[in-house]
């Protein structure tokens, strides 16, 4: 279905990003989010392209899936709960905070080996909580510490250094970039830090897709499999109980999905359907409902889609309007689809 070998890396320019939605407030359109949507068949085929899908950009935490696999290909033992939390932005609840311990506790290692930032939990109310406990910003607290956990873990079962973990030269960070470049197909433009400190790959949106596409359709027991069926089946471990990305994953069977910083999404569908999502404001209202419309566009039923066409815009506590993504997204009709 993919091809094994790899393109060049991806140019890197100021991307042509196109309108996906419309803010629409009392029948006029108030405000216009721009960005970049690719659509792919299940033969991997771009059916949808809006925008810019081709330049350069980083994918944020919309690559961890990739990651998880690079650990889980270099022998990470982790499956369930445990792996999801090894792809997760987790919200900061206190089972993704025991999660990540008892990954640390896998490896006989402690939060204090960890090397992301420090931060309070990324739910709003799970971060209000701790505030009025008088509890500090710790490594367990920020949002990837599952995934730093596991690449400690990665390092002690492979014999790697644990100090510099987040080296970009360091065998770890070797070895998932190798598997970024072989599941996107295409060589890696740049490499910077992410908010937690770890290595970020620059990569294409329609490379981003493809990768996605190829964890859900690889075969049974693979790491591919793997991290997609944790992820799958413990929805909320991969991201928190009141987000957005696990309600998606829970509406439409078998669909894989992650967010990422700066309106970043990914989602793919159990036959290699994907879609990939860039907001240029990075606005997580407009990314929400142009991923849905997406799906719709790749041909999951719109009813089940419903609850992700985006927040209504108020005007004293009323409804006067809505997010309303571009005419380019409307979903084809049913015959065109098989």
């Amino acid at each position: 279905m993919f091809s094994s070998s790899l393109a060049g890396a991806p140019l890197v320019r100021e991307p042509v990003h196109a309108p996906v939605a419309h803010l629409i407030r009392g029948g006029i359109v108030e405000g216009i989010h721009y960005g970049s949507v690719v659509v792919l068949d299940a033969d991997g085929r771009v059916a949808l392209q809006i925008g810019d899908i081709e330049a350069a950009f980083y994918p944020r935490s919309a690559i961890k899936p990739v990651q998880a696999v690079a650990m889980a290909r270099a022998g990470l033992p982790l499956d369930g709960e445990l792996l999801s939390l090894t792809a997760a932005s987790h919200s900061g609840e206190e089972r993704h905070l025991a999660g990540a311990r008892r990954i640390l506790d896998l490896a006989g290692l402690t939060e204090d080996h960890l090397r992301n930032v420090t931060d309070m939990p990324f739910d709003p109310v799970v971060r209000d909580a701790w505030v009025r406990e008088g509890r500090l910003p710790s490594r367990l607290a920020q949002n990837c510490s599952g995934k730093h956990a596991a690449m400690l873990y990665t390092c002690m079962l492979n014999g790697w250094p644990l100090e510099n973990y987040l080296d970009p030269g360091h065998p770890l960070q070797q070895a998932i970039a190798e598997i970024v470049e072989d599941l996107t197909g295409q060589r890696i433009a740049r490499v910077t830090v992410d908010g937690c400190g770890a290595p970020l790959f620059s990569i294409s949106l329609h490379g981003l897709a493809r990768a996605t596409a190829r964890i859900v359709t690889a075969a049974p027991g693979t790491p591919e499999a793997r991290v997609a069926d944790a992820m799958r089946e413990h929805a909320e471990m991969a991201s928190g109980s009141g987000r957005d990305v696990a309600a998606l994953m829970r509406a439409v069977p078998g669909l894989l999905s992650k967010d990422g910083f700066e309106g970043v999404q990914v989602a793919a569908l159990a036959d290699g359907r994907a879609v990939a999502v860039k907001i240029a404001d990075g606005a997580n209202r407009a990314r929400v409902p142009v991923t849905a419309a997406a799906l719709a566009r790749a041909g999951v039923d719109p009813g089940l889609l419903a609850e992700f066409a985006g927040e209504p815009l108020l005007g004293g506590g009323e409804p006067v309007g809505s997010v309303r993504v571009v005419r380019a997204l409307d979903p084809l009709p049913a015959t065109a689809h098989p």
